[in-house]
């Protein structure tokens, strides 16, 4: 069974201006080093649907939600925090975002497709409840996550984020939500400056210091993932697939490698495989310099649909 690759022109059609790092090329990047790997002959393409209110109020508030969709510019620039703005397009892109997510859970749950990666901007997993920042307005992973457990009737969902930054806006949408495993690894000191690794029930949270490298990213997963996920046994995970924390990208410092990608991918499958048949859905978040955003979506990818 092949899997699906979903994303839409619309995605690169959201800017926030020039230089800004979250950028419309990110997503060609990926496409065309994907298409030059082979690996799209792995996969069936999907255009992202756009995601429903009532889907996004699964985990945004209903007030947040219409007033992003209200404040869409008609010419220009709109910001929504420091580092955040809207063009015209943002509010079409961001739904776009979110729709693949959800369009991603039907796919892999209706045994369409066995995984799913969705090539799609803006991010996602610094959006909460209320408030957009950190480049991202809809959480796409919560909004699908979301979709699996109250629509799909799922029990355990595990929830994995390696972006080099911490997903504050997934933890505040799903923190008290004991039908969810949230597991994280992120830099200390990084934006959104969390306050330190998360004790909760259902939050594995494991802040590395600046140039921890990969045996003290591997670690963590082994020793902190791993036997959470076991114990959780999810029905279905998902992957917010930040590469951030390659060496060569500068919005961070952790100095990973794309086989560490390659690596956590692996062990991520492995655990898929004993659990929930191999099912997992990936979201894009960060990555910032093109040739190794690149080439850590595929090392990624390749492993996700079973290619390597």
């Amino acid at each position: 069974m092949l899997a699906a690759y979903i994303t839409h022109t619309d995605c690169s059609r959201h800017e926030m201006g020039p230089h800004h790092p979250e950028c419309p090329e990110r997503l060609a990047a990926i496409h065309d080093h994907l298409l030059i790997k082979g690996l799209l002959d792995y996969m069936l393409p999907y255009d992202a649907p756009l995601a429903t209110e009532e889907q996004l109020g699964r985990a945004h508030s209903s007030l947040y939600v219409s007033e992003i969709l209200a404040a869409s510019p008609t010419e220009g620039y709109h910001p929504v925090d420091p580092d955040t703005s809207m063009n015209p397009h943002t509010v079409t892109a961001a739904l776009r975002a979110a729709g693949a997510a959800v369009q991603a859970t039907d796919l892999v749950l209706g045994g369409e497709v066995s995984a799913a990666f969705c090539c799609v901007r803006p991010p996602g997993h610094h959006a909460e409840y209320r408030s957009a920042m950190g480049f991202c307005f809809f959480n796409n992973v919560a909004v699908g996550l979301r979709h699996a457990l109250d629509v799909h009737g799922l029990e355990r969902v595990a929830l994995i984020d390696f972006d080099v930054h911490h997903g504050n806006g997934s933890e505040d949408i799903l923190r008290d939500d004991e039908r969810v495993l949230m597991c994280s690894i992120y830099e200390k000191g990084l934006y959104p400056f969390p306050d330190g690794d998360d004790k909760r029930p259902g939050m594995v949270n494991v802040g590395l210091p600046s140039r921890s490298g990969s045996e003290a990213f591997r670690d963590a997963v082994t020793q902190r993932w791993l036997p959470a996920l076991e114990a959780f046994r999810p029905q279905l995970i998902y992957i917010s697939a930040g590469f951030d924390g390659h060496r060569d990208d500068d919005m961070g410092n952790l100095a990973l490698l794309e086989s560490d990608y390659e690596w956590v991918t692996q062990q991520l499958m492995a655990v898929a495989r004993r659990h929930c048949q191999g099912r997992v859905i990936s979201c894009l978040e960060g990555g910032y310099v093109l040739s190794p955003l690149a080439r850590s979506a595929g090392a990624h990818v390749k492993v996700l649909i079973g290619a390597d």
